[in-house]
Parts: C-alpha cells; structure tokens; sequence
C-alpha cells in the first residue's frame, strides 16, 4: 500500500488516483535565465524517482513538467549578453536537457513552455477580471485579488495578517491588498518582449503560467502537484487560489514538496550567490554518485550539500559496485525475496529511499559474505540487488567501468590507455622494466592511477 506526505493535509495519507489507474502528475519547472544548480537537480531527481515508481506499480501516469521561458531575469540576461531572448533560452533549454540526461532523469511525457501558452494565460485572465477575481491597477497590470477568493492561505497554512503586516511596510497604492499578485504586467515603451492583449502590450505574471498549462494538459483534476518547498508560498498558493476561482470543479488531490539543498546553513540559490551548477559538479563526480547523492535523504528533508557528504555517497555507491565485481547475478525469485519486500516496504512509505538504501546494503554485506563461502547464492543475491538497485535508475554501469570512472574519458581515450596498458604488459613479462616505467609515466599524463596483480592490471581515473 503506498502512502506519502501531503502537503495539502500535512500528513500522510494512502494514495488512491481520482481515475482508476490513470496520474495526471505535474510538476513546476525551471526558469531558464541561467544553467541549472544542484537544488534543481535535487528536486528532479527526486520526482523522477517518484514517477518511475508509480509507473513500476502499474499506474498510467501523464507527467507534465514545464518550462518559464520568459521572465524578467531572463529577458535581463538576454540583453546582457545582446542576444534574442529565444535564442539564448533555447541554449539553457538545451543545457538543462544535457544536465538532467546525465543524472538519469527520464524526459517528462510533455515539457510546455509559458511562451506556447500565451493566448490561454489572456483567455483565463479575462474570465478572472470577468468574475472580479482581478483588477487592473493605476499602472495598467492586471492584479489578482485574493480577498476574492476565501480560501486563499489553506494550502501554505500562512498567517495572512503577518504576511499583510510585513508586506504593508513596503507596499503602494497599486495594489488592492499587499499580497495581490500580478497576472499579466503592462510593457514599458523600452521593452522588447511583449505580447498584444486586451489590456495592452505585455507579458504575463509568474504565477499565471501553472494555472495556464496545467488547464490545457488536464483539464479538471490533478492527481500530484509537486515542485520544491520554496515555492510553496506565494507559488503554489496564488497558483491554487487562480486556478480555483478561474475554474471551480478544478482539484488538486495531492502535493508533494520536496526539501531545499542547504549550504553553509543557507538555502542554495542563485540569487544568494551560493549555487554550485550541475554541470561543473558533474566534472568531478559520476553522475550516478549525485543521483545516490540526492536521494540518500529522505526526499522531504534538507540536504546537505559539501565535499564531505558527496564523498560519502561516492564512497557508498562504489561499495555496492565493488560488491557486484567478479559476480555473475542468476535470476531467480527466492533468494533474498524477504529483503525485496523491506525494500518496497520502504519505497510505499513516503518513498522513504534512505531506508530502501539501508536494505541495499544489507543485501551486500551478505553477497560479499557468501563470495568467500557459497558464490552461487552470491551470484543469486547479486541479482536482487542489481534489479532493486535498478528500480531507482542505480547499478546501471558494469562494475568495472564505474570504479574506473570510464564516464571521465571519451572512447577514443579509453582505446588508447588500454592499447598502451597492453604494451605494458608485455613489456612487463618480458621483464623489460625500462620501457614498461616509460609507458606508466606516458599512461599517467591521462590521469589515471595504476593498480597491477600478477595477471592483468586495472587502471581508473584520478580525481
């Protein structure tokens, strides 16, 4: 039975689908002013280890992930670097893309783009402004007015009169209520980026855009909303409270939240300078050690982001595959079958993957045990923990090419270190130790480490 964290009732509840079988699963996606961060990584690959989940057990899920492909930090960064604001976001489109396809994220069934959505962002506002839901303000936005809308703050459980105390020290006449969001923001005469509507030239809000797609994609119902718990507030409120006083048979059943990477006791953000992108991490670290990396914390936690705990989870990760080194898993459903069921045990407890891990590694302390004493049930064993390990896109390399860090070289590379490892070696049975010492030293300038037995010699790349 699975059971998992809503955000909605905040507590745990069993999972039923509103239509039997079927998910409509959406989740909020990045803004493309700059290349994703590891916060962002965090957040997808703890969703994508939810979807493979869901699909594992059956279910039919429809997962749309979108894409802000216009913003104001976007449209600044385009100028900054004097280039058309969609050439540059389809290059940060493109560098998610690359980014999230190394961490093993699978592509969403649909990736929208607020640009695609435009007219339908005009059409839900003007039903808005129609059912006194939004105003246009003295400078010519449209404002969404959430006095409108009873139940606004049900969702983030905020205290409103805080939140409007705090605003008001700050705010102007432009807006109703302090808390008033902007749904679709007048052009400036300078601007480039507009789009003709009813009330002007402009651009749409933030927020408006969720609303928007998630409208076309599923019409009535979701059955998961998920995104990171910073955008719980104001997001994911001014996105329910729209999306209800827009449309009001529309329902979201569940929400899932997942937990902000934590750095030097602040949230990692590009706005607070402390983002460490994807990209630079993943020259230093195998993909698969940021994947075991992200979801060795319970996915609702803050994580922890140094050198010290992804050196952890590299070092766990390459326990388990030294642990599948020199076996040769046989298939079977007895072996190990009560370790499968704690596994999936823990995966239906609010996808609880540090304890789902924790049984991993049971299962390869007793391979490693059976390897000196029974290697068929180590060979049996081995299976089971390759097929769970793979059910969270883990243990996808041969052992060998992962403690290698084969993914660090290009083939071409590859063939020449062991075109010269070959050399080598038979340098070495012929005793030649000169021309063999050469050839280390010319091997090394790959920057990889050598480790010779009496029969072969294994070479991996240094960090």
């Amino acid at each position: 039975m699975l059971k998992f964290f809503n955000t909605l009732t905040s507590k745990k509840e069993k999972f039923k689908p509103i239509k039997n079988k079927k998910i409509n699963l959406y989740v909020c996606g990045v803004t493309v002013y700059d290349f994703c961060h590891i916060g962002h990584a965090r957040t997808f690959v703890v969703f994508d280890m939810i979807v493979r989940y869901l699909r594992f057990l059956g279910f039919q899920v429809k997962y749309i992930r979108n894409i802000t492909d216009i913003d104001d930090k976007i449209i600044l960064k385009s100028l900054e670097k004097d280039v058309d604001i969609k050439i540059f976001s389809n290059s940060m489109i493109d560098a998610m893309k690359q980014d999230f396809l190394r961490l093993g994220i699978d592509s969403p069934d649909q990736e929208p783009r607020v640009t695609e959505h435009i007219y339908d962002i005009i059409h839900i506002i003007k039903k808005l402004i129609q059912n006194k839901n939004a105003y246009i303000n003295s400078q010519g936005d449209v404002v969404f007015s959430i006095d409108s809308d009873k139940y606004y703050g049900s969702l983030s459980r905020q205290s409103l009169k805080n939140l409007i105390s705090s605003k008001r020290m700050t705010s102007n006449t432009i807006k109703q209520n302090p808390l008033d969001f902007v749904l679709w923001k007048k052009s400036k005469e300078t601007d480039k980026c507009f789009w003709e509507s009813p009330w002007g030239k402009g651009r749409p809000g933030w927020h408006i855009e969720c609303t928007a797609i998630t409208n076309v994609a599923f019409e009535n119902y979701i059955d998961i909303h998920g995104g990171g718990s910073d955008l719980l507030f104001p997001h994911h409120e001014n996105e329910i409270s729209q999306s209800r006083c827009f449309n009001n048979e529309f329902k979201i059943n569940f929400w899932i939240h997942s937990g902000m990477v934590i750095i030097h006791d602040q949230k990692m953000s590009k706005s607070l300078g402390n983002a460490y992108f994807l990209k630079d991490v993943l020259l230093h670290y195998q993909p698969e050690v940021l994947r075991y990396f992200f979801l060795s914390t319970h996915y609702r936690h803050p994580l922890y982001y140094s050198e010290e705990n992804l050196k952890t989870a590299e070092s766990s990760l390459k326990y388990l595959y030294n642990t599948l080194y020199n076996t040769d898993p046989i298939p079977n459903s007895t072996e190990g079958i009560n370790l499968e069921c704690l596994f999936y045990d823990a995966i239906n407890d609010d996808f609880n993957t540090p304890e789902a891990f924790f049984i991993l590694m049971k299962i390869a302390r007793k391979i490693n045990y059976f390897k000196k004493n029974d290697l068929y049930k180590s060979n049996l064993l081995a299976f089971r923990l390759k097929k769970l390990a793979i059910s969270l896109n883990f243990l996808l390399e041969e052992p060998e090419d992962f403690l290698q860090k084969k993914s660090f070289f290009t083939q071409e590379k590859i063939k020449k270190i062991e075109i010269l490892i070959e050399k080598r070696n038979i340098y070495r049975n012929l005793k030649r130790w000169k021309e063999a010492d050469q050839l280390r030293d010319e091997i090394r300038k790959f920057n990889v480490i050598l480790e010779d037995s009496s029969d072969k010699t294994f070479w991996r790349y240094k960090k």
